[in-house]
């Protein structure tokens, strides 16, 4: 019997009607295939109102020596009610509701003691967010429970031993092997699997992000190895990855397939497919990655696979995407023509104020970079003018091609610009890396909608003669 390992985000666990949901699609699963269930923190449709942003704003309200039980008494209420709604026996609920009064009891304490202390530091800040998986892994454990399904909560959050002192890619394999032989079933057992997977040197947030909980499921799964696990599936609430945003692009559709590389690709620049890690991880492992929606558990989803095991010649362009909120800084400086070493000035002082750069375009005298975190960057303003005279220009996004085929295919670039140009959208940055897989430009914000749909109907609906 064959392995799969289940991620399911915060929407899909985010009430007791969603946990019963996914209850069914892992008992659907243990038919044929062992289950090892990873699950994020229980999310509302609205974002505000998640288990993690409550438990950083109680945290926030901590430091600022100010009641935090407002959050913590929507969190209560989020989980109290999901117990109700999800779990049929009394017997069962009851010990789940005196598992969750433990847990506030715990947190309570905690929190009055960052409230003391007017410091919320990396470590206590994953203790906080630990909290959240914890809660949604217990309840789902139970709900299976309560349907009769073995199962065992694993619980992660000390699984990082306290003499790993530093973030590299030694560390990482170090853990997917603890991670595997931590979560591995048992007797049949489905693991239920928090998605905090433990003190990170630094912080887990500054270490990968808010997208760590797919990472823990292609850490579980790259530790296992493909020899064990047939699938890592990733249950969203979209049917998959699409060729653009439906919600932007009503004639959108969903790809059967993608590489690696494009899906890295389109997550960079805003279609939010998977943390860049997890396929790292995985795809090293050779185990496929399957995106599918909770809600339409029968969609065949999207699998993302590298093209020399799918086997097929790649189409031209597989997707297009934009990213909002962008701003272009460009430094000119006659000191640049003929002279070197003033890029390596430039990126000495970005670095050393933490900016992250998107796209990078350069002339004999000019360069110009967008970034999305404006906030960094006016740290670094003054060492910047002391180079040259510095230029902001918000309000931008970036609009980006994504196709392994497109560096087969002359004429690509050439037939997006006209393709823009007749639609009467500006360019004003251009970038293209000498893989080819990305054409990337910068165009205002309130025409990305417009750049979007041109470039879809150009490349990406019928007649697609220029495949």
């Amino acid at each position: 019997m064959g392995m799969i390992v289940q991620k399911f985000g915060g929407t899909s666990v985010g009430t007791g009607e969603r946990m019963r949901n996914v209850a069914e699609i892992i008992q659907h699963a243990r038919k044929e295939h062992e289950v090892i269930a990873v699950v994020s923190a229980m999310s509302s449709t609205v974002k505000s109102e998640g288990t993690t942003n409550l438990l950083l704003e109680a945290g926030e309200l901590a430091v600022q020596g100010v009641p935090f039980e407002v959050p913590l008494e929507k969190l209560e209420a989020n989980h109290r009610r999901a117990v109700s709604e999800a779990i049929a026996s009394l017997e069962l609920r009851e010990e789940v509701e005196r598992w969750i009064e433990t847990e506030l009891i715990w947190l309570h304490s905690f929190l009055d003691a960052i409230q003391v202390i007017r410091e919320l530091s990396p470590r206590s800040q994953d203790i906080l967010m630990a909290t959240g998986e914890r809660f949604s892994a217990f309840l789902l454990s139970s709900v299976l429970r309560d349907r009769a399904v073995p199962t065992v909560f694993v619980d992660l959050t000390h699984v990082v031993p306290e003499e790993e002192a530093e973030v590299t890619p030694g560390f990482f394999r170090r853990l997917q092997e603890r991670l595997a032989m931590q979560c591995a079933p048992k007797d049949h057992e489905v693991p239920v699997v928090t998605g905090f997977f433990g003190m990170v040197p630094g912080g887990l947030l500054r270490a990968v992000g808010r997208g760590y909980t797919d990472f823990t499921a292609a850490l579980i799964s790259a530790g296992l190895g493909r020899k064990k696990v047939e699938e890592m599936q990733v249950w969203k609430e979209v049917d998959g990855v699409f060729t653009a945003d439906p919600r932007r692009v009503p004639t959108a559709r969903v790809l059967p397939s993608i590489s690696p590389t494009e899906a890295s690709e389109l997550t960079y620049f805003g279609s939010e497919v998977l943390h860049p890690f997890t396929m790292e991880r995985v795809v090293a492992a050779e185990v496929p990655i399957r995106i599918k929606n909770t809600f339409r558990p029968e969609a065949p989803g999207t699998v993302i696979l590298p093209r020399n095991k799918a086997g097929a010649l790649p189409q031209r362009v597989t997707a297009v995407t934009a990213k909002k909120g962008i701003t272009i800084f460009t430094i000119t400086s006659n000191r640049m023509y003929n002279a070197y070493g003033f890029m390596a000035r430039v990126f000495e002082v970005l670095a050393e104020n933490g900016v992250v750069v998107d796209l990078i375009a350069t002339s004999e005298v000019s360069l110009s970079f967008t970034v999305d975190r404006r906030e960094e960057l006016e740290k670094a303003m003054a060492s910047l003018q002391e180079l040259g005279q510095v230029d902001i220009t918000p309000g931008r996004a970036i609009l980006a091609m994504v196709g392994e085929g497109m560096k087969y295919a002359q004429g690509t670039a050439g037939r997006m610009f006209t393709s823009l140009g007749e639609a009467g959208v500006n360019i004003e940055m251009i970038s293209q890396g000498a893989s080819e897989i990305n054409i990337s430009c910068v165009i205002k914000e309130e025409d990305a909608e417009v750049g979007l749909k041109a470039i879809h109907h150009a490349f990406l609906e019928e007649p697609q003669s220029a495949k």
